[in-house]
């Protein structure tokens, strides 16, 4: 059905409106719920309430769901398309409907493949009103593809020249997200110089000698499947050619060198896009990415402008460097020509990029569900724009409406249908079909024709307390089909309220635009239509406005005094006002310094946080009034100015200021910071501390450095703004102080040794040129150092190096000026191999049904090749190796670290055959695997049966139907079979206990109660014990019959006069007994009651009638408390009903030599259930009749 909520405004008509049909709500902070109870009787086409997108990518390791969910009364069927024909989801044993729903699942886990189910799916939503369509849904499987495999020559170029190292990833689905890469699995770093381009490839506006390395990587990730794929690497070579020699200059021929621009410094040009002009096409609603790359020496620096506008504020980010423009939201008045400017000192170019915004279709006006009542007039709109214009198409029910079946009522005029006298027949679902080449549009709404009477919504004597020269809304939210019109009444007597005061909501909603004390009484909301009336009164009050008549004022303190405000407020005696504190807008800070009495705010010891705002809010029920005041507190210092650099030396300069205003509270000290501009420039280190009473500093200073320093002061409140930096002062260059730090010797492949260390930063390189020698020789030989000088590089690779040999290795610092001291000396190992000897000695020893414990003889040490890491089990199940090819056998892996000989295996499948071996593991891999072992694991206890219902109930017979257990463990023995009665007071009686041959699957129960219900206990055995079990209760039919008779004796006229005749004469024997126990004396039953005591109305033992309590939970769990049971497990014999046992038949039951039994047995009513099937007798003169018998 449709809700609404109607416009503020408007004046409530007593004419037809298109809209019969009402839900309403106030127009006002209260929310008035939907009536779920209302609208229970109320028919309701089918809504589509829930849909996978139009394009569904999934996963083909994962099952699929396409979902479908619709709601309508009577609750709508399902069923589906795929690609334009019907889907029979009932041929395809993958694919099932969810219950209650129209989802699909597609179950390709256990078997099928995704490809299989590639298509277009529409899902229908169908009930006696009318039927709802789902969009088209495109389900198509991720891609990751593999990269092509291709040989990569290596690059070699002059410093200086531009590169470009293509990506070009595999098309996946969806496309891959692109980054690049060291071999070390580290991002390469990106400037303005080197960055990334919307197409993946990587550029270099110009190179750098330090450019060069071997593992340029380009990375493909696919989010969808969460795969990653590898581009082979790039290797980049970049020389400086002036530092050649003539040897290699006159070998190295242009044609050699990457690219044929020159190293020297140059104008920008694009790298991308070509040309002056490029055109770029967006989608309405996209983000629009736009390109420019330029190389050039100096590197360029990329500026965007709009040519015939401006760009907009909060819809545009610059990335990468401003080398990419992004317009978010991007609407068809983003369309236009975009200029990229790239700049350097020698140049600069433009290109024009000419932007064209086209749009799917969008809604302007989507279809709304329309309820009309008979007879009545009404439409349905359909309004969408997109460029191109979308066309509009109809559909009825699922149909094209050009062949759906032909209703008189309804006209269609392009985007609109119009409804005319419109008849129960007419209730349908339409859809609004708005496309272009970009997309499409589908909509559904419900016509739905209903004639409902005239029903108030909102609770009977509702009342309305509202602060007087306030509006005040009283609300009638009514429900009705024809649209009901409403009228408001105030009093027991007069006219209908008119509009010349009052406002009339069409939503019911009664407003009095300033309400006074006069306004306060009750009102009368009464609601009519064709086929009815209803309405409802409402009480009004009206409350004097809370005020505050002493306001906080303005304060401004020293950190550590007090300071109050004051706040005094006047309100309505009914009402109850709450005085609350805010600090900006929020709590008080939750200390002991804020003290809040009757009527002001106190806070001792101010510190600097405690400035701000702070507000007075006096609330109650119906209104609140604030007043505020700020509080100011003394500041941190003013930054230091005028710094000045005076005597000048090598390894020391002289620094002095003069500080700024200390705002009331002394400078403590001075905090001097410095910037290295030529190697970090913008970062700023600390250099010193001085007391706040000096302004001077002599500071200590590095070789081969470009200072500038600051200063900030600092006070007992904080840290002042840094100052203005210094002038600028270059010191001379020294030789390096330090080696490089973290220096390792790992092999990266089986013949080599890669020599890696933190390289020096620009401030400890102590000069121009820093340089590297790296120096190495094996530690168990006789062997010179063999070393080179590298620079720009933080590692070197020894070639040709036995496998996994010890290396002794140190590097040293050098630079234009000299070399650091001498290095410490590290360890290192050449590469690592594969182990070549597998385990031996491998055995298993079986613990349990799931756990077993293997041992192995450890490899030699040699045959390691490596750092050994430990030892890896496989192990696997051959159970279902007849289905499925052996090499597609999912296997398991355990790892054990260390040189450890053995290891348990846990989580076995019982009675399963499995098959393992060992491998060793070191830093390459792991070696070979040892000869396969077999084991078997012995049986388990089963787990519970699958199922177990009752069928065919009868009066003293019920058969139980079941499934086997879906985890046997082993081979079934036996079923065990355990039940139970229990009595109307929910106590459980003697327990039976049955046998089952294991290949049965149902059994019938005889010689049972009539309508007593019943609790069964069943699980499965094997060799190794018994299972889990899976419990039932059942109930036995009644003996219609014998109930019938009963019945029929108690309603007999002779049965009634005969009970009045017992009855007399009892009252009779009493007052006999009465009359002889006054004389004294003894009557003769009395006597013979004494003589004589009657064996047949002795109490009985607690022992001779037992029952267990009945409850809900598992047998295993305690009984209830509260229980009338005594904690024995025992029960009274008159508390409870009769039981196996009391007639002898229970397994507790107790019998003479001769087969007689024991206990005693004496009559008594009895107690029939009230629950489940059972039915509850109530007393009758037949059963007090048997009381005598």
């Amino acid at each position: 059905m449709q809700l609404e909520i109607m416009p503020k405004k408007k004046r409530l008509s007593a004419g037809r409106v298109p809209l019969i049909l009402f839900l309403c709500q106030m127009i006002s902070a209260l929310d008035v719920p939907l009536d779920s109870k209302l609208l229970e009787d109320l028919v309701q086409p089918p809504t589509i309430t829930q849909q996978s997108p139009k394009d569904y990518i999934v996963d083909p390791r994962e099952n699929i769901v396409i979902q479908c969910e619709a709601q309508g009364k009577p609750p709508p069927s399902f069923s589906w398309t795929q690609n334009g024909t019907h889907f029979d989801i009932d041929k395809d044993p993958l694919v099932t409907m969810k219950a209650g729903s129209g989802t699909l699942i597609i179950n390709i886990m256990s078997e099928g493949k995704a490809e299989t189910y590639e298509g277009v799916y529409q899902c229908t939503a169908r009930n006696e009103r009318g039927a709802a369509i789902s969009n088209n849904i495109v389900v198509r499987p991720s891609r990751s593809p593999l990269w092509t495999k291709e040989k990569l020559e290596p690059i070699t170029l002059r410093s200086g020249q531009s590169l470009v190292l293509p990506c070009r990833p595999p098309i996946g689905l969806p496309p891959a997200i692109i980054f690049w890469m060291d071999n070390s699995f580290q991002r390469l770093p990106q400037s303005e110089r080197v960055s990334q381009g919307l197409n993946g490839d990587l550029y270099f506006s110009n190179v750098l000698p330090e450019d060069s390395r071997e593992d340029y990587i380009c990375y493909a990730r696919f989010n969808h499947t969460q795969t990653i794929q590898q581009k082979q690497p790039i290797s980049v070579k970049v020389i400086l050619v002036d530092e050649l020699n003539d040897t290699i200059a006159a070998n190295l021929s242009d044609t050699e060198v990457y690219g044929a621009k020159s190293s020297r410094e140059r104008p920008p040009t694009f790298l991308t896009p070509q040309g002056n002009a490029s055109n770029k096409e967006e989608l309405r609603g996209n983000v629009l990415s736009l390109e420019c790359i330029a190389e050039g020496l100096p590197t360029p620096i990329i500026y965007w402008i709009k040519e015939d506008g401006t760009l907009p504020i909060n819809r545009t980010f610059y990335r990468n460097f401003q080398k990419t423009l992004q317009i978010t939201q991007v609407s068809e008045a983003d369309s236009g020509k975009y200029q990229c400017i790239a700049k350097n000192a020698l140049g600069v170019i433009h290109h024009t990029i000419s932007v064209t915004v086209k749009a799917a279709p969008y809604w302007i006006m989507a279809p709304q569900n329309l309820v009309l009542s008979p007879g009545e007039d009404g439409a349905l709109i359909c309004r969408a724009n997109g460029n191109p214009k979308p066309r509009i198409s109809w559909l009825s029910n699922g149909v094209p409406i050009e062949i759906a079946p032909d209703d008189p009522s309804r006209k269609i005029n392009g985007d609109t249908i119009i409804f005319s006298s419109v008849q129960e027949r007419s209730s349908a679902v339409y859809q609004c079909n708005a496309s272009n080449e970009y997309g499409y549009l589908l909509g559904n709404a419900f016509v739905n024709v209903l004639a409902e009477p005239p029903r108030i919504l909102t609770s009977e004597n509702t009342l309305y307390q509202v602060i007087a020269n306030r509006p005040a809304l009283l609300d009638c939210a009514f429900f009705g089909s024809p649209l009901p019109t409403i009228e408001w009444f105030k009093g027991t007597k007069g006219s209908a309220l008119r509009e010349d005061t009052y406002v009339l909501h069409e939503n019911g909603t009664l407003e009095i635009p300033v309400a006074q004390k006069d306004s306060t009484g009750t009102y009368t909301c009464v609601a009519r239509n064709k086929l009815g009336m209803a309405k409802n009164e409402v009480h009004l009050e009206i409350k004097d406005p809370t005020r505050i008549i002493k306001q906080p004022e303005y304060a401004v303190v020293q950190r550590g005094s007090t300071v109050s405000f004051e706040c005094k407020v006047k309100h309505d005696h009914t009402l109850i006002p709450t005085v609350i504190w805010l600090k900006d807008n929020g709590e008080l800070p939750s200390d002991g310094r804020f003290t809040v009495d009757k009527d002001q705010l106190v806070v001792a010891d101010v510190s600097d946080n405690d400035g701000g705002t702070y507000t007075c809010l006096a609330n109650t029920t119906l209104d609140n009034v604030s007043a505020s005041a700020v509080l100011s507190v003394v500041d941190v210092p003013n930054p230091p100015f005028d710094l000045e650099l005076t005597d000048q030396l090598d390894k020391s300069v002289q620094l002095s200021w003069t500080p700024g205003d200390d705002n009331n509270s002394p400078i403590t000290k001075f905090i001097i910071e410095y910037e290295d501009a030529m190697h970090e420039a913008g970062l700023w280190h600390h250099q010193t501390e001085v007391p706040g009473t000096q302004t001077t500093a002599q500071l200590k200073l590095s070789p081969y450095v470009n200072y500038s320093f600051r200063v900030m002061a600092e006070n007992s409140l904080g840290r002042s703004l840094p100052s203005e930096a210094s002038e600028q002062y270059l010191t001379k260059a020294a030789e390096p102080d330090k080696n490089p730090m973290t220096v390792e010797g790992l092999g990266s492949e089986p013949d080599n040794l890669v020599i890696t260390w933190q390289p020096l930063n620009g401030f400890e390189s102590n000069g121009p040129g820093l340089q590297y020698k790296v120096s190495w020789r094996q530690k168990d030989g006789d062997d010179e150092w063999t070393s080179v000088v590298v620079a720009n590089v933080s590692k070197y690779i020894v070639s040709g190096t036995p496998t996994f040999v010890p290396y002794l290795i140190k590097v040293q610092a050098l630079n234009d000026v000299g070399f650091a001291p001498e290095p410490a000396v590290i360890m290192g190992h050449s590469g690592e191999d594969l182990p070549m000897v597998a385990p031996g000695n491998v055995h298993v020893t079986v613990v349990n049904s799931t756990l077993a414990e293997v041992h192995w003889d450890p490899v030699p040490l040699k045959s390691v090749r490596g750092h050994l890491q430990g030892y890896r089990i496989y192990y696997w199940t051959d159970q279902n190796s007849s289905k499925r090819n052996r090499r597609h056998i999912e296997k398991k892996i355990l790892t054990f670290q260390g040189s450890k000989t053995h290891g348990m295996l846990p989580g076995l499948e019982p009675f399963s055959h499995y098959t393992l071996n060992v491998r060793v593991v070191n830093g390459k891999g792991e070696g070979p695997a040892s000869p396969d072992r077999v084991f078997h694991t012995p049986e388990g206890v089963p787990s519970a049966p699958s199922s177990l219902k009752i069928v065919n109930p009868t009066l003293d017979s019920l058969t139980l139907e079941w499934d086997p257990p879906s985890h046997p463990n082993g081979i079934l023995t036996e079923y065990t079979l355990k039940y139970q009665p229990i009595n109307s007071t929910h106590e459980l009686g003697p327990l039976v206990d049955l046998k089952i041959p294991a290949n049965k699957t149902r059994w019938t129960l005889k010689n049972l109660n009539f309508s007593t219900r019943y609790k069964f206990y069943f699980y499965a055995q094997t060799s190794a014990g018994s299972g889990s079990q899976i419990t039932e209760e059942a109930v036995t039919t009644v003996d219609e019959a014998m109930a019938s008779r009963q019945v029929d004796i108690a309603t007999q006229g002779w049965f009634i006069g005969l009970m009045c005749a017992v009855a007399l004469l009892i009252l009779i024997l009493l007052i006999v007994c009465f009359i002889r126990r006054n004389k004294g004396g003894k009557y003769p039953v009395k006597e013979k009651e004494d003589a004589h005591p009657d064996p047949e109305i002795q109490p009985m033992k607690e022992d001779d009638g037992t029952f267990g309590e009945y409850s809900d939970a598992e047998d295993h769990k305690p009984l209830k408390k509260g229980s009338r049971t005594p904690s024995d497990r025992t029960v009274k014999k008159e508390d409870s009903d009769d039981s196996l046992v009391d007639y002898g038949e229970g397994v507790n039951g107790q019998f003479n030599e001769d087969g007689s039994f024991i206990g005693q047995y004496s009559g008594k009513k009895e107690k029939e259930p009230a629950e489940g099937n059972e039915s509850s007798e109530a007393p009758s003169p037949v059963n007090a009749m048997n009381s005598f018998v």
